[in-house]
């Protein structure tokens, strides 16, 4: 209670000063309009112009009293702020006129051009005193000799003192990074202002970087407007410029990526400023930030869910085997959007199931139904008591072993969890029911070339063996995974962070790649449109250079790739093959009513050939002899190759023509 007494009294202090400079200022304008440079026309008795004054004076302070122009906080006044105060006073000019010629006789009236001067110069005044307020207060710590002796002149009007002598504060001025912006327009105009303004930010914004002729050559709040083609290496380092900021909401990734490769020659780190446009940042949060692992593939993230695929999902349960891996735990928030009757999170372990559950309860809290079992899908009867319990509508099956040089040195293991644990759930989804069952694939299912990958291709062919059963069973294969776990990019990142180098197998090796949420939602709505038996693929697009991608991770962190932190080659892995492909090369390609998703008829092979195949495999595993299940594996799945094989050929692949293609432009 006394804290708010307090903090009132301060605001009443306030506004009674900037009352008493307002109405200085106006004694002064009277003064100097009715006494001291009278009108040859109008002759004021010293009796009518104390009644010209009065009656000034209770009109404006009046109207500026029952406008709120003394509630306003003056050190943030806009432009709402300035245009309300200037027609509050022109009805006091209004009002002024009115009460003089009612009720004054003639020998005490002054001429409507004269109230209004009167009138106006005051108005001109009481701004002028409110801009130098703000820019005061604005630039208090980091501005001029001039404006530190202003600022200690006025200092018993406006509070603000002199900080100019405090300890260290030029220190603080010479510590700030000096940035140019990429784009003069509202966005960027407001991040510079909000960087200049503000004495703890860690910016300074040294220029502006435009395409419009209208704009360039001149400069906005001080700040001078470069075109991109003065926008040099030397140019910039004569400001010094250290960072270049994107302030562009709307680029498109064609765009980004011709001044991503134009600015990354000046050596300058490249950075992003997100505001909060539709088009933009789903947060409403605005962020001066480094560039996302996604926007290094400079294209439109996809998406893919719609209306119908949330329409299918919501009130069902779904169980997410995998659910607490990067694929699993995105399919869990992506299902969690869409109000299912009951999520059931399956994995063998415990740490990223608990992670996912945590993550729903905070955002959901009672609102989403989730259970957590921890099993293995190798695990038959703990995969029973699971579906006996909760009797899932739909199945997603994101549990597998994915490392490939891990799995090249663990075949036993790698068959015994991706084929039969697969082999386990569809088994047991058929037995209980299941409306819907998909499994999630990958591109090295295509002619594999390791075990990880001739694994996945088999259990394609399990689920499209199944199509003649009452379960819809389908599969969805995709490329690579940004962020996901063991991928590339967290590698990467931890490699430049340590210093150096980043390791890549191969500097020919090309990968295809989309994000986590895409990939989810290509699952989820592939799942809503499947028939059964089917395959969908995704078109990615371009595959991309992993050299490439290290040298903008390294640029991207203010580097310079082989200076800085150097790329080292060691040779490619087990198993692993120059590039990837993403569809069998077949006749049976159709597009579905999304456009970027095909699906891949293979004749699907018989349960009785999909039986004979996998005894094979058991006899193999039951050897224990990875040598024994590498070659049933060659037995079973007949596109599977030896990698030299593949890698031998590469350079005459559509895949790596494309990668060059896309390079040279």
């Amino acid at each position: 209670m006394i804290l708010d007494r307090k903090t009132a009294d301060q605001s009443n202090h306030h506004k009674l000063k900037l009352m008493l400079c307002d109405w200085l200022l106006l004694l002064f304008v009277d003064v100097l309009m009715l006494a001291i440079y009278p009108s040859e026309d109008e002759h004021l008795p010293m009796m009518a112009v104390l009644v010209q004054a009065l009656i000034g004076m209770v009109s404006i302070f009046g109207w500026r009293l029952a406008g709120g122009v003394y509630r306003q906080i003056w050190r943030y006044g806009g432009t709402m702020a300035y245009l309300r105060m200037i027609l509050l006073d022109a009805f006091a000019g209004a009002t002024c006129y009115v009460t003089q010629t009612a009720f004054l006789p003639q020998v005490c009236r002054i001429s409507f051009v004269r109230t209004m001067c009167i009138v106006a110069l005051n108005l001109l005044g009481c701004m002028t005193i409110r801009f130098i307020y703000q820019y005061l207060y604005e630039y208090n710590g980091q501005g001029s000799r001039a404006i530190a002796v202003l600022r200690r002149v006025t200092s018993g009007l406006t509070d603000l003192k002199d900080r100019q002598s405090a300890p260290g504060a030029h220190q603080c001025i010479g510590q700030k990074i000096n940035i140019a912006v990429v784009g003069a327009g509202r966005v960027g105009v407001m991040l510079a202002e909000e960087l200049a303004n503000n004495p703890r930010s860690s910016y300074w914004p040294c220029c502006f970087i435009d395409i419009d002729k209208e704009k360039i050559g001149r400069s906005i709040n001080g700040i001078c407007v470069l075109s991109e083609a003065e926008a040099t290496q030397e140019r910039l380092m004569s400001f010094p410029v250290q960072e270049i900021v994107f302030a562009l909401p709307k680029m498109q990734a064609e765009r980004k990526k011709a001044l991503y490769d134009h600015y990354k020659q000046t050596g300058c780190k490249i950075k992003v400023y997100d505001y909060p446009l539709a088009q933009t940042v789903e947060n409403g949060k605005r962020s001066l930030r480094e560039f996302d692992i996604e926007e290094l593939l400079f294209r439109q993230p996809m998406k893919f869910t719609d209306a119908r695929t949330r329409a299918y999902y919501h009130g069902k349960t779904v169980l997410i085997s995998g659910g607490g891996g990067s694929i699993g735990s995105e399919l869990c928030r992506q299902i969690a959007q869409m109000q299912p009757r009951k999520l059931i999170i399956l994995d063998v372990y415990e740490n990223g199931a608990y992670d996912i559950q945590q993550e729903l309860s905070i955002a959901y809290g009672v609102t989403l139904d989730v259970a957590v079992e921890i099993a293995s899908v190798c695990d038959v009867k703990a995969l029973e008591q699971i579906f006996a319990h909760y009797k899932p509508d739909i199945v997603l099956h994101a549990a597998a072993h994915k490392h490939v040089p891990l799995m090249e040195h663990n075949c036993c293991e790698a068959v015994k969890n991706n084929v039969f644990g697969t082999l386990n759930i569809v088994n047991i989804s058929e037995k209980y029911g299941v409306d819907k069952f998909t499994m999630i694939s990958t591109d090295k299912a295509v002619n594999p070339t390791n075990v990880m990958g001739a694994t996945k291709r088999l259990c394609e062919m399990i689920v499209q063996s199944r199509a003649d059963g009452a379960t819809n069973f389908s599969a969805t294969r995709f490329g690579n995974v940004l962020g996901s776990n063991g991928s590339v990019i967290p590698l990467f990142k931890r490699q430049i962070m340590a210093g150096g180098p980043v390791t890549l197998t191969d500097r020919r090796i090309i990968r295809y790649f989309m994000t986590i949420p895409e990939a989810s939602q290509l699952v989820l709505q592939s799942g809503a449109m499947a028939k059964s038996g089917e395959l969908y693929v995704l078109d990615m697009g371009k595959p991309v250079r992993i050299l490439e991608l290290a040298e903008s991770m390294i640029r991207l962190s203010g580097l310079e790739p082989y200076k800085d932190i150097n790329i080292v080659e060691t040779g490619l892995r087990p198993g692993e093959k120059l590039y990837e492909e993403l569809l069998i090369k077949t006749e049976e390609l159709n597009k579905t009513e999304n456009s970027m998703i095909f699906v891949e008829r293979d004749k699907p092979l018989s349960r009785g050939e999909i039986d004979e195949k996998l005894e094979i495999l058991r006899r193999a595993v039951a050897v224990e002899s990875d040598e024994a299940v590498r070659e049933a594996m060659k037995q079973v799945v007949p596109t599977y190759h030896a990698p030299e094989e593949v890698n031998r050929n590469a350079v005459d692949a559509q895949e790596m023509a494309d990668a060059r293609v896309e390079r040279a432009g």
